[in-house]
């Protein structure tokens, strides 16, 4: 599989025009846009905009939707596959490599984004005035980049792509609110999974249920499903799985002679003290005091 390195290699490999810094690319494609043509890896920043007509955007080595899509976000060493891309209209792609962001707070920033890991059916679909938005600060971007870059230009066009980002943000937080109208609350899907799981006897079997795990059976991706949950419940997944399973702690103490131990081991906790924390952080007591409680 290729790997790039450099945005040098990348666009010699590609027939596009040498970058105008070593460390950003900037691409538009004219209705039409192949890269690479088969799978590969790098260590750039992806931001797209496009709206896809056909072809395949393979990222992660799963199917990126774009049938109401019009952003991607990928980030570095991930596997992606773009072939045959055909758009309704010009779009563009902006490639940064990780270096490019040493010493700006946006090298921390950008970790914060978990959109750059929605690896499934996730792309961010813009309203007209959204739209305008991001594309009005791409032209910033691309005005600084042709302009004959000085020592102000990496601040200046790191700051636009802090906006984009910030701005994208806010828009996948209005398009999980219009997806959780349009089909259904996430967070019952999960808990109904969370009860199949362990009415199925899989506690045992298995073990704790992993968010990874939660995800595949959901079809998502697991950063994904567990900021959906957030946006719904305001828990990621991994408390809403701990929540699921310190209440059926509690059922099981209040309605079976199971001792501490017993409870902890039906529940897929091979760690009595981890267990035992964790009821603790949930329900404000240890389980030995809740049971006296009952008891009392």
């Amino acid at each position: 599989m290729k790997h790039f390195k450099t945005l040098t290699e990348m666009n010699r490999w590609n027939g596009f025009p040498p970058p105008e810094n070593p460390l950003l690319s900037l691409y538009r494609c004219n209705k039409t846009c192949t890269i690479g043509d088969r799978e590969f890896t790098s260590d750039f920043y992806m931001i797209g905009f496009k709206k896809l007509i056909s072809g395949t955007f393979l990222y992660g080595r799963t199917k990126y939707d774009h049938d109401s899509g019009y952003m991607s976000f990928v980030k570095p060493r991930q596997i992606i596959e773009m072939k045959n891309l055909e758009f309704e209209e010009d779009g563009f792609l902006i490639f940064f490599h990780e270096d490019f962001l040493n010493g700006h707070p946006l090298h921390t920033e950008i970790k914060k984004y978990g959109y750059f890991e929605y690896e499934t059916n996730e792309a961010l679909n813009l309203s007209p005035s959204e739209e305008k938005t991001i594309k009005e600060l791409q032209d910033k971007i691309e005005t600084e980049y042709y302009n004959n870059q000085d020592e102000y230009s990496r601040d200046i066009i790191l700051g636009h792509i802090d906006s984009i980002l910030k701005y994208s943000q806010r828009f996948y937080k209005r398009q999980f609110m219009n997806r959780t109208v349009a089909s259904g609350k996430m967070a019952s899907k999960f808990n109904d999974a969370l009860s199949a799981y362990f009415e199925k006897g899989k506690l045992l079997e298995q073990g704790l249920p992993t968010v990874n795990f939660m995800a595949e059976e959901l079809n998502l991706s697991p950063r994904y499903l567990s900021d959906l949950l957030k946006q719904e419940t305001g828990k990621t997944a991994m408390e809403l799985i701990h929540i699921f399973l310190i209440s059926e702690a509690k059922n099981i103490l209040k309605g079976s002679d199971n001792n501490i131990a017993e409870t902890a081991y039906s529940l897929g906790f091979d760690n009595l003290p981890y267990f035992s924390r964790l009821f603790k952080k949930e329900v404000g007591v240890s389980p030995l005091q809740f049971r006296k409680q009952i008891l009392n």
